[in-house]
């Protein structure tokens, strides 16, 4: 059973919510918050398996509550829900540490797919898209500053795995890429995550990108 959290100062917002996913066979939801405060406070309490944030919230919103649930280390995922398909908070909100996002007008099956997506520890935003969002937030990033030495700890086809990701290849464009079976290619991208520290697929293109393994033309 996959259980939620939803946080959203709209009530009919999370009525809908609540209306669809209880009626999901092997989903349920376990709470609701109306502000960030309330999300923090009702994971740390009910440890969800996933939060669907909203980004505007009155006091804290949702980016800073996404920060302090990952930093707490909780095993819960944060899926970002926006109206904006490319705004400053998605690029925040994946920084702090979510999961991916998903746009509120998703379609029902959609919404539903990127929590079981999130869930089982993978990212929701399609590959494309990935990298549209990277360049963009580009325009927002700094220079690179001195690589992050967890690079080090890469083998050569892990670091080739990792740059590929960061170009937004899916698991089987990167099989084709280097010549591999979807199952070798899976277990690289495992050890590439762990020894990163990257707690799924759009946080390791951050961090590809953070340390110039991709650039804009790519």
């Amino acid at each position: 059973m996959t259980t939620v959290l939803i946080a959203d100062d709209q009530p009919l917002q999370r009525m809908g919510f609540k209306m669809l996913l209880d009626g999901t066979p092997g989903m349920t939801v376990v709470g609701e918050a109306a502000t960030g405060a309330e999300a923090v406070r009702s994971v740390g309490q009910m440890r969800p398996d996933v939060v669907l944030m909203d980004v505007r919230m009155p006091g804290m919103d949702g980016i800073e509550a996404t920060r302090r649930i990952t930093a707490a280390g909780s095993r819960t995922q944060v899926l970002i829900l926006t109206t904006f398909d490319l705004d400053e908070y998605v690029y925040a909100g994946l920084r702090a540490g979510a999961s991916g996002f998903l746009l509120k007008d998703a379609r029902p099956e959609e919404l539903i797919a990127g929590i079981r997506a999130v869930a089982s520890g993978e990212s929701v935003v399609a590959p494309s898209l990935t990298r549209k969002l990277m360049t963009a937030y580009l325009q927002h990033a700094g220079p690179v500053a001195k690589q992050d030495r967890r690079l080090a700890a890469l083998s050569e086809r892990e670091r080739e795995v990792l740059e590929a990701i960061g170009q937004g290849a899916t698991n089987t464009e990167i099989a084709e890429r280097f010549t591999l079976t979807e199952s070798t290619v899976k277990k690289h991208v495992g050890r590439v995550l762990a020894k990163i520290g990257a707690r799924d697929r759009i946080q390791a293109v951050i961090f590809a990108y953070d340390n110039g393994l991709v650039q804009p033309s790519a």
